[in-house]
């Protein structure tokens, strides 16, 4: 049996439950106060209230995708699980330059550096904390990739063959994915042990089936945002993608790194939706119960455990 890292320990992969893989719980930078103030999620009680609502639905563990240096904050995190009973995940590696100061260290340190402030966040512990990241988080912004990006991919790629720990991309505006999967081959990363972000921002199928086809998990992430549509892009995607086959590839998440889409905030349609109404609309798609459960829960189990150092 494999197993998960969570801020509170490692725990057995077939443990997690319900999984909401791209979450933003915290998010907290003078950076993201002054230029992002939207997103400016600082507040350790809003957390506790929104995941209360997440718990009661359900819902048992989140991926929190900020990684440090960016907004992160493991010692956040981990008053959060212990206040909720919900296992946290949490993100070493970068997002994009955007969340960075200039003089930034994460911009100019090489990759080997990199690497191993990423795997001292996994192996030791992160910000100064005995709390340990669970999964690495790399990010691109097109098409095409930075000397920055394969710095960043190059680092995450040592980092994932020393300690075993997934792997998680942002894709802006979900562009990108076919580059970061061709990068992550060239750096001998098992796809399999990858989990692609964003992608249904993009509308494909065609794109979205050629991401699946080289064997990365999928996580969609836009449910939240197409609550009052009638006609969801982002089911018409899955309910294509499950009948392509690729069902077992297949996960959900909110993003919901936004302070409208809390109900802590007096936001909607609040966090917990995903799983109370957005499974509603998956089934009036076609998928059956055994379908979104694998979605939820099997697929999690299995994208977020560690493997043995390659």
């Amino acid at each position: 049996m494999g197993f998960v890292r969570t801020v509170c320990g490692d725990i057995p992969s077939d443990t997690l439950g319900v999984t909401y893989m791209h979450e933003h719980l915290i998010i907290e930078s003078e950076i993201v106060e002054k230029n992002f103030k939207h997103i400016w999620l600082p507040s350790v009680s809003d957390a506790v209230t929104e995941l209360g609502y997440c718990h009661e639905a359900g819902v048992r563990t989140f991926v929190d995708c900020m990684p440090m240096g960016s907004g992160g904050n493991i010692e956040k995190l981990k008053l959060i699980s212990e206040q909720t009973n919900v296992n946290i995940v949490a993100a070493t590696g970068m997002h994009t330059e955007k969340y960075y100061a200039n003089d930034s260290d994460y911009l100019s340190l090489d990759s080997e550096d990199l690497a191993q402030r990423f795997i001292h966040d996994i192996n030791k512990g992160a910000q100064e904390t005995k709390s340990r990241a669970g999964i690495i988080k790399i990010a691109t912004q097109g098409t095409i990739l930075s000397p920055l990006e394969v710095r960043l991919f190059t680092a995450a790629a040592t980092a994932h063959k020393e300690t075993g720990a997934p792997i998680l991309t942002h894709c802006e505006q979900g562009a990108g994915a076919l580059q970061q999967i061709d990068l992550l081959l060239r750096l001998d990363v098992p796809l399999h042990h990858v989990t692609i972000s964003h992608t249904d921002k993009s509308g494909d199928a065609s794109y979205i089936e050629e991401i699946l086809k080289s064997g990365v998990y999928v996580e969609f992430d836009q449910a939240l945002r197409q609550a009052k549509d009638e006609n969801p892009q982002s089911a018409h995607l899955m309910k294509k993608m499950v009948e392509g086959g690729f069902i077992k590839q297949l996960m959900l998440g909110t993003d919901g790194a936004r302070r409208t889409l809390w109900t802590a905030h007096n936001g909607t349609p609040g966090l917990a939706w995903m799983i109370l109404s957005w499974s509603t609309v998956l089934r009036n798609f076609g998928l059956t119960a055994d379908e979104i459960s694998t979605i939820f829960v099997k697929n999690p189990s299995k994208a977020l455990s560690f493997h043995a150092k390659i």
